[in-house]
């Protein structure tokens, strides 16, 4: 349906690059059928909040940003129609219109592609919510908007995931896992390239088992040989790899393939077997020490992320403080860890040995103190050596350029912060540029060019 192209419509993506990437395509959607993308929120005939939900933090700041956008309606603003979208929209839709009267419109995570229809019908005078069930496939086309700075894109490789952990909503909201066709993987690729993008990042709520419900068989390693034979791409960065699905096949391919960077997100939660078993991961200790291990042997400069839950339910201190012993025997590069979050209908929820508060943020806080320190030691290791860097732009008060190397993923990792003096030429944001690492500040690095 063609509609007015007055309607000017804002948008807020909340969660993550996965989300991101939804909100992408709907942008897509609505401006091929003569809708206005506006990014001035007081200017909006319509406002989309793509939602999350995944712990309480994040469905504290969704409930809030509805709030917040619903001020813009009346004398507010021009908002004529609230949209929400994603997680929490499908978690809660029996409930959103009697706990948030502000929301005209409720569209699930997998009925995006009927935004347009939605959206329509409602500002023609009918109501029209759209939750259909988690596990159908949305076929939107390869088209999306860009909403990224332009130069590094997300690709998502999949929906859903068929883990089922036991602290995880994801497949109440998100459905199980289900891959995307290769063949249209590659087009919206090779558009995104041809749109200028310099590096791709893969994600999926897990990448590693991509092509297993298409294919019959791990197929991201051929996924990422094909992308690393598109012209345009310079980076290609791996998120969301689980290391029980880690196998030699896809670390040959970082190690051989020159675009794939030798960086690797791997969450893994915790370290101790009894505590992996209650929230239901497919991993050990032993596991876990020995792909790292493996990893570093093949791939030496290789930098590994991951990610831990502190205060899961009945964690005690003897396994708190044998997680810190193994952080500080893996040496992380990066690391980021969140409290335990008690979510309604999953199994941990009704675990006996829920920790209070106060002890989870104790847990985080000596997990993120240890990982700081090791981050420290990290980058004097690293000062004198050469790092490519991806110039993200310029800050002309202080002199300098800001960037980041392979090691770090935009929006989790750290930046470097190249001084200008003796540069040949004036950069400009995507361009690539030698750089020695002449010191560090916490997680982010300093650099001067060569000679």
């Amino acid at each position: 349906m063609i509609m007015n192209d007055l309607l000017k419509v804002f948008f807020v993506s909340l969660g993550c690059d996965k989300n991101l990437v939804d909100s992408e395509k709907m942008i897509s959607l609505l401006q091929r059928n003569g809708f206005e993308l506006t990014y001035d929120e007081l200017e909006a005939d319509i406002i989309v909040v793509n939602s999350c939900c995944f712990i309480d933090s994040a469905k504290e700041e969704s409930i809030n940003t509805i709030l917040e956008m619903a001020s813009l309606k009346g004398e507010g603003g021009a908002c004529k129609c609230l949209v929400l979208a994603g997680c929490l929209a499908q978690r809660y839709a029996q409930d959103i219109k009697t706990e948030l009267p502000e929301v005209d419109v409720v569209i699930g995570t997998t009925a995006f592609d009927q935004i347009v229809t939605a959206v329509s019908a409602f500002m023609e005078g009918e109501g029209h919510d759209v939750i259909k069930d988690i596990n159908d496939d949305v076929r939107v086309g390869t088209q999306r908007a860009i909403t990224t700075p332009g130069h590094y894109e997300f690709l998502k490789i999949a929906e859903g995931c068929s883990k089922h952990c036991t602290y995880c909503i994801i497949p109440k909201v998100r459905g199980e896992y289900r891959s995307v066709p290769m063949d249209e993987l590659l087009e919206e690729a090779g558009m995104l390239a041809e749109g200028g993008v310099k590096e791709l990042i893969i994600v999926a709520q897990e990448s590693t088992v991509y092509g297993m419900d298409l294919y019959g068989k791990k197929m991201l390693p051929e996924l990422l040989r094909k992308l690393c034979a598109i012209e345009g791409f310079h980076w290609i960065r791996l998120l969301y790899c689980y290391p029980e699905e880690i196998d030699d096949e896809l670390i040959r391919v970082i190690k051989e393939e020159k675009k794939i960077l030798h960086y690797i997100d791997m969450p893994i939660q915790h370290s101790e077997d009894r505590i992996l078993k209650r929230m239901g991961r497919r991993t050990s200790r032993a596991d876990i020490e020995n792909i790292i291990g493996q990893l570093r042997k093949e791939i030496p400069d290789i930098a590994i992320r991951t990610s831990i839950i502190a205060g899961f339910p009945s964690e005690t201190e003897e396994e708190h403080e044998a997680l810190l012993d193994f952080i500080k025997k893996m040496r992380f590069d990066r690391l980021g860890c969140f409290t335990y979050s008690q979510e309604e209908n999953t199994p941990a929820a009704a675990f006996e040995g829920q920790i209070d508060e106060d002890t989870k943020i104790r847990y985080r806080d000596e997990i993120m103190s240890l990982q700081q320190e090791i981050a420290e030691e990290k980058t004097e290791e690293l000062i004198g050596k050469e790092f490519e860097v991806f110039i993200e732009g310029r800050i002309p008060e202080d002199g300098v350029y800001v960037g980041r190397t392979y090691r770090d993923a935009p929006g989790v990792d750290g930046l470097i912060f190249v001084d200008e003096i003796g540069m040949a030429r004036e950069l400009m944001t995507g361009d690539y540029i030698n750089v020695n690492l002449v010191g560090g500040n916490g997680y982010d690095l300093k650099g001067k060019v060569n000679g």
